[in-house]
């Protein structure tokens, strides 16, 4: 038997439907490099839209869930959550940002509360085709990479449209299998590779 002020609740629950916005989903791969001039080379003649390059410090937490980082750059200034597979393949990625000021206490704060993972350093080259994005990066201990972001802010797209777009990119900058890297810069910084 139903007391009142569960019967209310049961009412006004099946009333109201809660409605939170779809998180962002991203199709990515990260790739070793060793031909940036080539891919720059290639995204020019696109006629791709260069944000700018940063010289960017993503300190990692500890979290039990995903991946959060603290990005600090002279571009990008985001603390970011994300959730990824480790997986070589372009796989998905459920990506929350949101952006800070540069200079903000908030490293100080994070890393007290939570305690840092790894810190990432690199220099990088942003740019955008549409809704693509491709970073040019030069890892600090790690070497040349490049990433292709395929992104759905709105869910307009869909997987399936973010997955061939990811692989056309792939193919138009020759990036092979055996070039993809399954791990985020933090696991390769943990690791020593």
């Amino acid at each position: 038997m139903l007391t009142k002020f569960e019967k209310f609740l049961s009412k006004f629950a099946s009333s109201y439907t809660l409605h939170l916005p779809a998180m962002p989903i991203n199709i990515e791969i990260k790739a070793r490099s060793a031909a940036h001039e080539a891919v720059r080379a290639y995204l020019q003649e696109q006629s791709a839209r260069l944000a700018g390059t940063d010289f960017q410090t993503d300190t990692y937490f500890r979290v039990p869930h995903g991946r959060l980082k603290l990005r600090e750059g002279n571009v990008e200034n985001a603390l970011i959550h994300y959730c990824r597979d480790n997986e070589a393949e372009p796989g998905k990625s459920e990506v929350l940002l949101y952006e800070v000021q540069p200079g903000a206490s908030l490293l100080s704060v994070l890393s007290e509360a939570l305690g840092v993972l790894a810190q990432v350093k690199k220099r990088r080259e942003i740019y955008f085709i549409e809704n693509v994005k491709f970073h040019l990066d030069e890892v600090e201990g790690l070497g040349a990479f490049v990433e292709i972001e395929a992104q759905d802010h709105h869910g307009l797209l869909g997987e399936q449209e973010l997955q061939a777009q990811c692989r056309f990119y792939m193919d138009a900058l020759g990036i092979r299998s055996e070039d993809l890297v399954a791990v985020s810069y933090s696991d390769m910084v943990m690791q020593g590779a």
